[in-house]
């Protein structure tokens, strides 16, 4: 299943916004099932969506306005071979981003294609089950965690973690979403 509309199509404009020229394009995102259980399909695009969006509207993603982004959901099994094959790491985790290189200077698809963000179902709900969270909210956590990896963020030192942590907490909470490091041990990376 692919389904793909504008980051901010959950968003339904007033009739002032309306009337207005939109000056700004929201991420883009293309979001696709790969393999897992992934319940309640439409509503989790349209949260994915809304958390892309607060990230393009905010200053930090200023860089993700007018690009595009995918967004696979997988299972634990494809978590496993890809953290396996690209980091040495033959165990499941729960999200894993791919910023897009170009093979060329030329490519134009580079100015435009951040890369992919892939999730493992089996995780996120084991995880979101033992914090006590929405496996939803869960789910925008960690696509806004990988989305922010695309855009250069890093959690490899003790100050990118901070950095990339209050990101995440000012992002979250401005959706009306819960700090997700407020009461339990940062996810797994």
């Amino acid at each position: 299943m692919v389904m793909s509309l504008p980051a901010d199509s959950a968003h339904l404009p007033t009739d002032e916004e309306a009337r207005q020229p939109s000056e700004r394009v929201d991420l883009s995102l293309i979001v696709s099932q790969a393999e897992g259980d992934w319940a309640d399909g439409d509503a989790l695009v349209v949260a994915i969506r809304r958390v892309a969006a607060a990230l393009s509207r905010h200053p930090a993603g200023t860089g993700t306005q007018g690009r595009e982004a995918t967004i696979v959901l997988g299972s634990d099994q494809l978590l496993r071979r890809l953290n396996a094959t690209y980091r040495g790491k033959d165990v499941p985790t729960n999200v894993l981003s791919f910023p897009f290189k170009p093979r060329a200077r030329a490519d134009r698809e580079g100015d435009r294609y951040l890369g992919d963000v892939v999730l493992a179902a089996e995780t996120i709900a084991g995880e979101a089950a033992q914090r006590r969270l929405e496996p939803v909210e869960h789910v925008q956590h960690l696509v806004l965690h990988g989305l922010l990896h695309l855009i250069g963020y890093d959690h490899e030192t003790e100050a990118q973690a901070v950095k990339m942590e209050r990101l995440e907490t000012e992002i979250l909470t401005a959706l009306g979403l819960k700090d997700p490091y407020a009461s339990s041990s940062p996810s797994q990376h």
